[in-house]
């Protein structure tokens, strides 16, 4: 099984307000690929980050297999979505893939 965790961090720009907003969208759509994604196991997305942390929400989602989470990458949902609810909100973003026994 292979992890995929990213940790992202909204742009300064928006209110507190408008950062819950984010986040919740973020959340519902991303967490909504689930038994869409061939070889998508599980994608859950914590937006109730403490305030000694650094990003401001994160993905933990699961994979059968390397090929799986390269194909996740290309898939035109996936792609849709981090095109329209992720990418234009976030400034940074840091990705941790790894491999379960």
């Amino acid at each position: 099984m292979i992890k995929h965790v990213i940790l992202w961090t909204l742009k300064e720009e928006y209110s507190i307000e408008e950062k819950e907003k984010i986040k919740s969208a973020i959340k519902d759509n991303l967490e909504g690929l689930a038994g869409k994604i061939p070889g998508l196991i599980d994608i859950k997305v914590n937006i109730n980050n403490l305030p000694s942390s650094n990003a401001d929400f994160m993905l933990d989602s699961s994979f059968t297999d390397e090929a799986s989470l390269k194909a996740y990458a290309t898939h035109p949902e996936h792609v849709f979505i981090a095109d329209t609810y992720v990418r234009p909100y976030t400034e940074t973003r840091s990705c941790l893939d790894y491999s379960v026994d």
